[in-house]
């Protein structure tokens, strides 16, 4: 037991609740295809193959699905990021990195947006369609993992939603920023799972 436990993190399991919606982050070809040197991790790779899986399921179900992508019109619209590559211009609107992964794109049934911070919540229509659709349960997949996946599991649980976290389905430049930043998750504000646990809970319903 670590010092967490002992304090009593992580000791509550938040479950599912009565209506899921499953949110996809920023898998876009900037993340995904290579093009660009943030896009070159294989752990995204694998990430974005079993989101595809979870999609198909949720689309089976008629669970509603929203999806964003980053982008910008230039750097007066940035804030002021670390991250060097997002200023050589492949993250402006346009750009080929700056297009959905076709594996998860589907316009005729996923909520698809632009947004332009690391969390899918903020300055984004993605709160009133959640009420719209009577969510009350949240499933966070896309990447990275310790950046806008991270940001949008916080806001997800600010915004009083059960907040469930696909492990498998979430990817990084690495797998310990992966892994430490879910265990950290794990032990506030959401349950991190695996895909086949939320699949089950899909099929059940």
């Amino acid at each position: 037991m670590d010092q967490f436990e002992k304090a009593g993190y992580g000791q509550r399991d938040i479950g599912f609740g009565d209506r899921l919606a499953l949110l996809i982050v920023d898998f876009q070809l900037g993340f995904t295809d290579g093009v660009s040197p943030i896009g070159r991790s294989e752990h995204i790779q694998s990430a974005v193959e079993n989101t595809r899986t979870l999609l198909s399921a949720c689309k089976e179900r008629d669970i509603p699905v929203a999806s964003c992508r980053v982008a910008w019109g230039g750097p007066d619209e940035m804030t002021y990021w670390k991250i060097d590559t997002l200023y050589d211009g492949s993250f402006y609107h346009g750009h080929r990195c700056t297009e959905f992964d076709p594996r998860i794109s589907d316009p005729d049934y996923v909520f698809e947006f632009i947004k332009t911070a690391p969390s899918i919540f903020y300055e984004t229509p993605l709160k009133p369609w959640l009420v719209t659709h009577g969510i009350d349960t949240t499933v966070i997949t896309g990447c990275t993992t310790s950046g806008c996946v991270r940001a949008s599991i916080v806001d997800s649980f600010s915004a009083g939603y059960r907040t469930i976290v696909p492990a498998d389905c979430c990817g990084d430049q690495d797998e310990e920023a992966h892994a430490s930043n879910l265990r950290d998750v794990g032990r506030r504000y959401a349950d991190v799972v695996d895909l086949q646990t939320v699949l089950n809970h899909i099929n059940a319903i």
